[in-house]
């Protein structure tokens, strides 16, 4: 085998065993979030999104759903219309909005 061929294989395969944890994680991820969700710890994301959509208008980037100091806690990234990013941190046990981060844009006031 040529040397550039097994460089390019040695590559590879360091690439799929630092990818490898990272998938494990998310799907390990995924099964907590689906048994908080089956025993009634969570919030569906569906209803959480709903209750913040009426009063932040926006795109939603990112959602993320953290267990935190014994509290379930929905951390939502959201693009608002005015080109600002809002961070809304979520009570994930019955849709609270406990925080609103980042409120940068052109417009001041509540989006």
């Amino acid at each position: 085998m040529r040397t550039t061929s097994r460089r390019t294989l040695l590559g590879f395969a360091l690439a799929l065993t630092l990818i490898a944890p990272s998938v494990a994680d998310e799907r390990q991820d995924h099964e907590v979030a689906r048994r908080a969700l089956a025993a009634g710890e969570i919030l569906p994301l569906g209803a959480v999104l709903e209750r913040i959509g009426r009063e932040h208008r926006g795109e939603v980037l990112e959602v993320e759903l953290e267990h935190e100091d014994e509290q379930w806690i929905y951390e939502v990234k959201m693009l608002r219309r005015d080109g600002g990013v809002n961070k809304l941190i979520v009570d994930a046990r019955d849709g609270r909005l406990l925080e609103v981060k980042g409120r940068h844009g052109r417009r001041g006031g509540r989006h």
